[in-house]
């Protein structure tokens, strides 16, 4: 497993950003007792080796007309496939992630749909066309909670 050297800065930067990501550079500087530009140059070395991987603006699905949220779990017919179905999901803008699983299900996606009669035409239309063995449809009734994370400046890791 990749280890890397980060230290506490780094995962003081880590809570913060994952608390809010539009915390400016300075506030975290002064709160760290360091320049911002030190902060300035550890974010870009978290990006750098991919600690960091982005920022995103959240969105509320429901709010912009997708009522329906659904996780479907695909049997493939060839596991071979699976590159090939993932192509074909990227198509879809629906789908806003996949994941390669163990377990019962072959595949995991999330989607998206206006409502439940759309999340139809969406399984009889371009994800029936995918070839898939059989699939398992569970409808979200609401999202209890989502979090970030836990990114933890104490953690043991850095005990000396």
């Amino acid at each position: 497993m990749l280890r890397l050297n980060l230290d506490q800065l780094d995962y003081k930067i880590l809570t913060n950003l994952t608390k809010n990501a539009r915390k400016p550079f300075l506030e975290i500087a002064r709160e760290s007792n360091v320049s911002g530009a030190a902060i300035h140059q550890r974010v870009a070395k978290l990006q750098n080796i991919g600690v960091v991987t982005g920022s995103e603006l959240l969105v509320n699905p429901a709010l912009v007309g997708f009522e329906t949220c659904a996780f479907m779990g695909f049997f493939l017919k060839d596991p071979a496939s699976y590159n090939e179905i993932v192509d074909k999901l990227r198509e879809i803008p629906e789908v806003v992630e996949c994941y390669f699983t163990t377990g019962e299900y072959d595949m995991l996606i999330k989607l998206y749909a206006r409502n439940n009669d759309h999340l139809l035409q969406l399984i009889h239309g371009p994800l029936q066309s995918l070839g898939l063995s059989r699939t398992e449809t569970l409808i979200v009734f609401s999202e209890v909670f989502n979090r970030p994370l836990p990114i933890e400046v104490n953690h043991p890791m850095f005990k000396k």
